[in-house]
């Protein structure tokens, strides 16, 4: 069973059955995990997705400073060792400027001074390597109980309004209903409205973990989006440049 394996530093022994189920329309538990094994954090993010999870995956540590400081997560999952930016300074970053998001720390060290290091830096948790991926969903899951408090700084795009706390985006104050990859797309574009993106970028930034993701999902995404956000009299909020890519108008 998928749930009895546990992760080593190198993934290539786990091999995972396909799992067919059906993406419910309810918005799921979006996590970010940065972490540079690729292998493991290919494996952590198929097992939580299946858990039902909204998973994204960074690989860098600059990039994962730059989500935690720019997007909204339930929770986030850090390794300690990553290229550019490690993973205490990001955690560190983050609750300096008021982030209150749960955070686990990986590390691939069993020494107290790297725990101390993550702890003190405002990390919630952590999880020494190799660890199995059933406690870390289980650790996950009492972090998401506990109370705590965020940042609700919304954001208005024309007549759409983005509120990160809520997990919700509403045009003219009511609530829309959108696919879990649809919202993230649309989240994405209202995060960085005006500003042109091909379809490679967005996948890379939208799809993450899903390696079978091409341009006929994102002009699919970007249909659907279309279908939700424009009124019918309106040239569409979401613009397409020829051969270059889309943006959202604001």
């Amino acid at each position: 069973m998928i749930d009895e394996f546990d992760t080593m530093r190198s993934a290539q022994s786990v091999i995972l059955a396909p799992v067919k189920c059906m993406i419910p329309i309810l918005q799921m538990p979006k996590i970010l995990l940065v972490e540079d094994d690729r292998e493991l954090a290919d494996t952590v993010a198929r097992y939580l997705s299946i858990e039902r999870n909204t998973v994204e995956v960074v690989h860098d540590g600059r990039e994962g400073l730059e989500r935690v400081l720019g997007c909204e997560y339930d929770v986030i999952i850090l390794d300690i060792e990553l290229p550019n930016v490690d993973g205490v300074e990001i955690c560190r970053q983050f609750r300096a400027r008021g982030g209150q998001t749960p955070m686990i720390m990986l590390t691939g060290r069993a020494l107290i001074v790297e725990k101390e290091l993550g702890l003190d830096a405002g990390a919630d948790d952590y999880l020494t390597k190799p660890f199995s991926v059933r406690e870390l969903s289980a650790r996950l899951r009492a972090l998401t109980r506990r109370p705590h408090v965020l940042k609700s700084n919304k954001i208005k795009v024309g007549k759409l309004t983005l509120d990160p706390a809520a997990h919700q985006i509403s045009k003219d104050s009511k609530p829309l209903d959108l696919l879990p990859v649809d919202y993230a797309l649309l989240e994405f574009l209202m995060r960085h409205p005006n500003q042109l993106f091909s379809a490679d970028v967005l996948i890379e930034k939208v799809w993450h973990t899903d390696k079978m993701a091409s341009s006929v999902a994102v002009r699919g995404a970007i249909s659907r989006v279309r279908k939700a956000i424009d009124d019918e009299e309106e040239e569409s909020m979401i613009e397409t440049v020829s051969k270059v890519g889309y943006r959202l108008r604001s």
